[in-house]
C-alpha cells in the first residue's frame, strides 16, 4: 500500500512539473551587463524573456544627414531623459529609409555611457509591457521601449495596451522608462474615406472630428514629441550617398565620380531614401575595392 501511494505520489509531482513548465512565468530580470540593448522575446510557450543584443549596431548620429532638424529634437529629448529632466514619449514618422530607426540605434550609442539602455518590443507583445515596465522600475538605468515600423489594424488588443501605457493607466508612469516609436502611419491606424462622413460642422463652419476619427488620432496624440521625416530631394540623396561612401574609405574622386551610378541605382529602386543610399555605398564601396 505505501508503495502504491508513493509511486502514485512521485507521477503526481512529475504531472505538476510539467504544468507548471508550460504556465506563464514571471518575466525575470536579463544580465543587465551583457549589452546595453535587449530584445523581449515571447516563446511558443507563452513565457516572455528579456534577451540581450550581443551585436549592437554601431551606427553614430555623426553618420546620418540631411536629417538635422529631426536630429536635434530626439537628441535633446534623449538627453533631458538620461539627466533625470522631464521627456517625452516619442513618435517618429515619415516616408520609409529616411532614418527614423538609425536615429534611435544612434542616441543609444551615444547616450549607453550615461545609463541609457534600449528594450526593442514587437507589436505583438506589446500586450506585455506592463511586465516589461515593472521589471525595470527599480534599475537606476533609464529605458527606451522601442517599437520599430509600429502600425495596428482595428481591434488588435497592443493597440490598448499601448494607450494604457502612454497615458490612461491609474498607475503612474515609471520615470526611468519611455515609449520610442517609428511608423509610417502618422495616426498608425489604417485611415478610410467613409470615416470622413462622421465629420460634423457647426453653424459657423467649424469641423468636429467623429469618434471613429477621434479614436484613431488618440493614441499618435499621447506621444509628446511627434517627430516627421520626408523623402529627400537628390542633392540631399547624394549627399548622404557621400558621408557613407567616405565612412567606408572611399577616396573623394571616387566619391564624385560616384555620383551618376547612385543617380541610376536610386532610379532602379524608385526611391531617393537614406537606406538606398547605404545600399548603393555598400555596393560601390565593395565593387570599387574590389576593382582597385
Amino acid at each position: 500500500m505505501n508503495e502504491s501511494f508513493e509511486r502514485l505520489l512521485h507521477r503526481a509531482e512529475a504531472l505538476i512539473d510539467r504544468i507548471e513548465s508550460v504556465l506563464p512565468q514571471p518575466l525575470g530580470e536579463p544580465d543587465w551587463e551583457a549589452s546595453v540593448a535587449f530584445r523581449y522575446r515571447k516563446r511558443s510557450s507563452g513565457h516572455g524573456a528579456l534577451e540581450p543584443v550581443r551585436q549592437v549596431a554601431t551606427i553614430q548620429l555623426a553618420d546620418l544627414q540631411e536629417i538635422d532638424d529631426q536630429k536635434d529634437k530626439i537628441r535633446r529629448n534623449t538627453e533631458q531623459f538620461v539627466k533625470g529632466l522631464p521627456a517625452n514619449n516619442v513618435l517618429l514618422t515619415g516616408a520609409r529609409g529616411t532614418g527614423k530607426s538609425s536615429l534611435v540605434k544612434a542616441c543609444l550609442n551615444a547616450y549607453a555611457p550615461q545609463g541609457l539602455r534600449l528594450i526593442e518590443v514587437d507589436k505583438a507583445d506589446l500586450v506585455d509591457l506592463p511586465d516589461i515596465v515593472d521589471v525595470v522600475a527599480d534599475r537606476p538605468e533609464k529605458f527606451i521601449v522601442y517599437c520599430d515600423d509600429l502600425s495596428f489594424e482595428d481591434g488588435e488588443p497592443g493597440y490598448k495596451a499601448l494607450k494604457s501605457i502612454l497615458d490612461g493607466s491609474v498607475s503612474a508612469a515609471s520615470p526611468n522608462v519611455l515609449i520610442y516609436a517609428t511608423s509610417n502611419r502618422r495616426h498608425l491606424l489604417p485611415e478610410y474615406m467613409k470615416e470622413n462622413l462622421t465629420y460634423t460642422h457647426t453653424p459657423d463652419g467649424e469641423v468636429h472630428p467623429g469618434e471613429v476619427v477621434e479614436e484613431k488620432i488618440s493614441l499618435s496624440e499621447r506621444f509628446g514629441l511627434w517627430v516627421s521625416f520626408y523623402p529627400f530631394s537628390q542633392e540631399e540623396y547624394l549627399t548622404i550617398v557621400g558621408q557613407w561612401l567616405a565612412s567606408l574609405g572611399v577616396a573623394s574622386h571616387a566619391i564624385e565620380a560616384a555620383r551618376p551610378k547612385a543617380l541610376v541605382w536610386a532610379l532602379e529602386r524608385g526611391s531617393r531614401s537614406g537606406r538606398v543610399a547605404y545600399q548603393f555605398a555598400r555596393d560601390y564601396a565593395g565593387s570599387h575595392e574590389t576593382a582597385a
